[in-house]
């Protein structure tokens, strides 16, 4: 099914996030998945994050984008179907629909309320492309609908969330990229592995912006389960994994609490960790070697002066 011109369609696929929850809940080390920050208010709440100075992912990649865009368009080529994974406001993918000129765009995302709202303000400004937008959580199947045409799809990933997942998630993630992408490619950011210091400060930045973002997944986690947690009695933690080359987040109990959903609950202990999102940083080969992995035969890259960030092209 063609949607019509300047106009949008929403489609959610559907999943009970209940026994998922529960199960990172109940476990040794509580987790909960950081699928569950991107909420509505999540959402909005990453993208003040991304206005940060602290937070360097974000001006990085707009300035390779920014620099070498006839270079990646080229390397991309015009036309066909852009999809993008973690669509967010859609300002990333907008930002290239002059020079790629897609003819369709679907934004995929968690939060579909609020992907609906930056897609309706899109469809105003680009009559020409056909627009539609998915909530789907594409970090176990990736799904592409019916309605999507096969040929030319460029997958867009920016932003560095690759990094959520760990090494196995992301190959799994990338091979499903990779069958569905047909005759296109993958255009991708991934952050790169740097001092502790920049980490830090782009994790836990002094306006406590991040602190109340992932704090915030106590309350996604509320709405999905019926549960009774309290923001104020968790702290926000970040940590620097050198074994894993990562950055890690916690909420850490500041008293001893007991949490309860519909018939069961968890007591966390003062100073107990509920562990809520990895974020890995990769070094230049080791990018390649997964999108080898996941069966791209060609990379293009990109960096800035730094090598705190890169932008790649996988085909």
């Amino acid at each position: 099914m063609q949607i019509p011109t300047s106009s949008t369609n929403t489609a959610t696929i559907d999943h009970d996030f209940i026994p998922e929850i529960e199960l990172g809940l109940l476990a040794e080390n509580a987790s909960i998945s950081p699928k569950f920050l991107y909420d509505p208010l999540g959402s909005h709440l990453f993208t003040a994050i991304t206005l940060l100075p602290e937070y360097y992912p974000t001006n990085t990649e707009k300035n390779i984008f920014s620099q070498y865009k006839d270079q990646i368009s080229q390397a991309v080529g015009i036309g066909g179907t852009l999809i993008d994974l973690g669509a967010g406001n859609c300002q990333k993918a907008e930002s290239f629909f002059e020079s790629l000129k897609p003819s369709n765009y679907l934004a995929i995302d968690f939060s579909v309320e609020y992907l609906q709202d930056a897609l309706n303000k899109l469809a105003g400004k680009y009559p020409h492309i056909l627009m539609q937008c998915i909530g789907m959580d594409f970090s176990k199947q990736l799904i592409i609908p019916d309605s999507i045409a096969p040929t030319k799809r460029t997958f867009f990933y920016p932003g560095s969330s690759l990094g959520n997942f760990l090494p196995s998630e992301a190959l799994h993630l990338l091979s499903q990229i990779k069958n569905q992408a047909n005759d296109g490619g993958l255009l991708i950011g991934v952050d790169l592995m740097k001092e502790d210091a920049v980490l830090m400060t782009a994790y836990d930045d002094p306006l406590k912006v991040t602190a109340a973002f992932n704090l915030n997944i106590l309350r996604s986690t509320n709405s999905h389960l019926n549960s009774n947690f309290k923001v104020e009695q968790f702290r926000h933690v970040a940590k620097v994994n050198h074994a894993e080359n990562r950055v890690e987040l916690y909420l850490e109990a500041l008293e001893n609490v007991i949490v309860s959903w519909p018939g069961k609950s968890r007591e966390f202990k003062k100073g107990e960790l509920i562990h809520t999102e990895n974020s890995h940083k990769y070094t230049i080969e080791s990018i390649k070697q997964l999108l080898m992995s996941a069966g791209f035969e060609t990379t293009q890259i990109w960096t800035d002066p730094k090598n705190y960030f890169a932008v790649i092209y996988a085909k």
